[in-house]
């Protein structure tokens, strides 16, 4: 442009009378960020020595790929996955309970509330299944005195025991998480459904829920992936999820790394299939609102 010349020797003869040299012309010089080299050179060095401890390791690659895909482990896979999706669903039902329960103004309901959260989430997850299994120890029968009854250790299988045991223990985190999410919104969405005539019911159900859920999602997906990897603590009561049945395998072959590896390579697929679907989820939920970078 005709005016750029002129506008820089007038910049340049600013610079100059005001007792300052003139820096324009020199070229701007890249720092270099040594200590980044150095971390990923370290990093690339400690992953080189860790391939080639499993490429030199007494591992038979060959019994991998073998045990990948026999009906055993894939049947495991499936409890793995069923078990997941119910235990999950009764967390989430038991954390909206519990969450509602915490919110309320009765100070019963917010005792009971805050000590289930406090019980469940302040023991070991492989302790609650083990009380589950042996629950015939403390009540030797279930059901009502002179109506119905069974034997505990007829009912609790380690189906049940696992359901239980993860499920119930989800639930109390996944309240805490509910709570925060009904948190989020705004009190004065609880009012102006009270004003058109909205009881406190149908407002959770129509009004607040929907909204929170753009805030609850992303973390019940995080427990959700969790939950897929916390089953494998209900191998200790023989549930036949996919540890379980990688630890019969190797229990009669002796092919121990293998068939951890085998598990291991299925937990991440499933996690990898599961994440894009929650982002898929989370974009859904997020429609109609204003979002920063987009």
């Amino acid at each position: 442009m005709p005016g750029t010349d002129d506008e820089g020797s007038m910049t340049s003869g600013r610079a100059l009378a005001e007792g300052f040299p003139d820096l324009t012309g020199l070229p701007v010089a890249r720092r270099t960020h040594w200590g980044r080299w150095i971390a990923a050179a370290l990093i690339l060095v400690v992953l080189a020595l860790i391939g080639r401890a499993f490429a030199q390791g007494q591992i038979e690659w060959t019994y991998v790929g073998r045990f990948l895909t026999v009906p055993v482990i894939l049947r495991g896979i499936v409890n793995t996955l069923v078990m997941a999706v119910l235990a999950m669903s009764l967390g989430i039902a038991l954390g909206l309970v519990v969450a509602v329960m915490r919110l309320s103004p009765n100070p019963v309901l917010k005792g009971v509330a805050a000590g289930y959260t406090w019980l469940f989430r302040g023991t070991p997850l492989i302790l609650q299944l083990l009380l589950w299994f042996n629950l015939a120890l403390v009540f030797p029968v279930i059901g009502i005195p002179g109506l119905w009854s069974v034997k505990s250790v007829e009912v609790m299988t380690p189906f049940l025991a696992a359901l239980l045991g993860l499920g119930i223990n989800q639930g109390a985190y996944t309240s805490e998480v509910m709570r925060a999410g009904l948190l989020s919104v705004d009190a004065g969405q609880a009012e102006a459904a009270q004003a058109i005539g909205m009881g406190r019911l149908k407002a959770l159900y129509r009004i607040i829920l929907p909204q929170a859920m753009r805030v609850v999602l992303p973390p019940l997906g995080n427990e959700f992936i969790g939950l897929v990897k916390a089953t494998s603590l209900a191998s200790v009561i023989q549930y036949p999820e996919v540890l379980h049945a990688a630890e019969n395998i190797y229990y009669a072959n002796s092919r121990v790394i293998e068939l951890l590896i085998v598990a291991g390579l299925w937990y991440l697929l499933v996690v990898s299939a599961l994440t894009p679907l929650q982002m898929l989820l989370e974009r859904r939920f997020a429609r109609g609102t204003a979002r920063l970078g987009r």
